[in-house]
């Protein structure tokens, strides 16, 4: 590290940023770079509207020093710092400029060359584009190696992640001084290629994507395929009420964006449903509506929920339950009788036995009535089964409701609410998380980025509470691929089919992190 604060390869502390477009996003990136000790410049097409950014960031920083989180004097140190200027030209002397416009190609592109007339040739130019190629904003410049994609996320003062994007063109050394700057004003950046969705937004798809699906097929309604995900899945939020909050049509914009780009990928295909939604206005919490009512006073749908049931006093273990082997233990601490039985009785997989025989396992991809066994009862994946607090059943169409009724008392003694869905491949947590950790190891393949950088990135950038390799290390890359081999027998579009990185990852059981 420098005096300045930054490190050598770095934008130094003294050096003037330039903030472009003066929105919401505009606006926090200016705070940040503001807090972290530069002199900051904003500039915005529209007339008094860098004047009004500055009068909102100073506002924000008011109820930074209101709160205790900002010391009074740091901040009129700060808006000493802040100047909103009339003219691009007034830019001349910035080391670092930063867009943060609309995300239209050709307004981009029209700034940076206009940019590139006024600033010097040692300054740094960044878009901070969630869905445009980096590639494409620096085609039209004269030196297309000093731009890189700084993707913030909203809001920047609160969120640490950044995605430092280096396009085809970009020099590494304006990558390396783009990181180190970043890293200097306290945010966690990662660096990534320059493919469509970048990190976050490529991988993130299937989390939307299969709850939607399984609502699409039937398998559950919004409430509880939520619920299932945040109390099973260990998400922080589901994808019905996530995406409610981001805006339908923000986020079916992202999806729609990414599956064009990848000339339409099945594996990345938007959701009917949701476009549904969208063509409607019903956009979210910003609309009143999405797929909740976000009226006052209406009333939130609540997940389904079984009623109690007696659990059964003795059950059979048959072979091992793989990611589900946690469960053990709780049903001997839960005082059930366990009675363990040859591997060699115990068939392809291992399950529990209910008294009547039925056999109770962990999805394994496959729809529970297509099992050769049959009748028998799935249950889904989750994060952690001691501390899960829903698990869901998906019994198969021929099973005793006597039989659901005994495997949901099971899991109701370990302390779990028991959401009984309709028996569908993979069932909700499983085919996601398959799906997540099956994205991440084929982005690894395809240099997106590194292993360690996409798993810090899933868990900074989305809430994720494991990043997916490292939850794929943890379940197993064969028990990854069988899952989703089955999904792709049941539905072979492509779309589950396995990527070649997982296979040759199972193949010999390599780490995926």
């Amino acid at each position: 590290m420098t005096a300045s604060g930054t490190s050598d390869r770095g934008i130094p502390r003294t050096g003037t940023v330039a903030v472009v477009g003066t929105g919401t996003m505009g606006q926090g990136i200016a705070q940040v770079a503001l807090i972290a000790g530069h002199p900051v410049r904003l500039y915005d097409a529209a007339p008094g509207r860098a004047a009004q950014a500055a009068d909102a960031i100073a506002a924000r920083l008011d109820r930074l020093v209101a709160k205790g989180s900002l010391a009074a004097a740091d901040r009129d140190a700060a808006l000493g710092r802040l100047a909103a200027v009339d003219r691009l030209a007034d830019l001349a002397d910035t080391e670092l400029a930063i867009e943060a416009i609309l995300e239209e190609l050709g307004a981009k592109q029209q700034l940076f060359t206009a940019l590139e007339t006024v600033v010097s040739d040692h300054c740094l130019l960044a878009t901070n584009t969630s869905s445009l190629s980096v590639t494409a904003v620096a085609g039209a410049l004269r030196r297309p190696g000093r731009l890189v994609g700084l993707h913030f996320f909203n809001p920047a003062p609160v969120l640490p992640l950044v995605e430092v994007v280096r396009g085809f063109a970009t020099d590494r050394a304006a990558a390396d001084r783009a990181y180190e700057t970043v890293a200097a004003w306290g945010k966690t950046p990662v660096r990534c290629a320059d493919t469509p969705g970048f990190i976050v937004n490529r991988i993130a798809r299937p989390f939307y994507a299969e709850a939607f699906r399984v609502y699409e097929e039937g398998g559950a309604e919004p409430a509880t395929i939520d619920a299932v995900l945040r109390e099973s899945g260990g998400f922080r939020m589901g994808p019905f009420e996530l995406t409610d909050l981001i805006g339908q049509d923000v986020n079916e914009a992202v999806t729609r964006s990414v599956w064009e780009s990848l000339f339409h990928d099945p594996k990345f295909t938007p959701s009917l449903a949701q476009r549904r939604l969208v063509d409607a206005g019903l956009h979210g919490r910003k609309t009143g509506r999405g797929w909740y009512d976000h009226a006052d006073g209406a009333p939130h749908p609540r997940p389904h929920t079984a009623d109690p049931c007696d659990a059964p006093a003795k059950i059979a273990l048959r072979g091992d339950l793989g990611p589900a082997a946690g469960l053990v233990p709780l049903i001997e601490e839960a005082g059930i009788t366990l009675v363990r039985e040859p591997v060699a009785e115990a068939g392809p997989g291992g399950f529990l036995a209910l008294p009547d025989g039925t056999r109770l396992s962990l999805t394994d991809g496959s729809a529970a009535t297509t099992d050769p066994f049959a009748p028998g009862i799935r249950f889904d994946l989750a994060l952690d089964y001691r501390t899960a607090t829903r698990i869901a059943l998906a019994p198969s169409a021929t099973a005793d409701p006597l039989a659901t009724a005994a495997a949901t008392g099971l899991f109701q003694a370990l302390g779990k609410q028991v959401s009984v869905v309709e028996d569908l491949p993979g069932m909700i947590v499983a085919r996601t998380v398959a799906m997540l950790v099956d994205f991440a190891a084929d982005a690894v393949a395809r240099g997106v980025a590194s292993a360690g950088d996409i798993d810090t990135a899933m868990r900074t950038g989305v809430n994720y509470p494991r990043g997916p390799l490292h939850w794929g290390d943890q379940l197993g890359a064969g028990w990854v691929r069988d899952v989703l081999k089955n999904l792709h027998d049941a539905c072979p579009t492509g779309r589950y089919a396995p990527s070649q990185a997982l296979i040759r990852r199972a193949a010999t059981e390599g780490k995926l992190l």
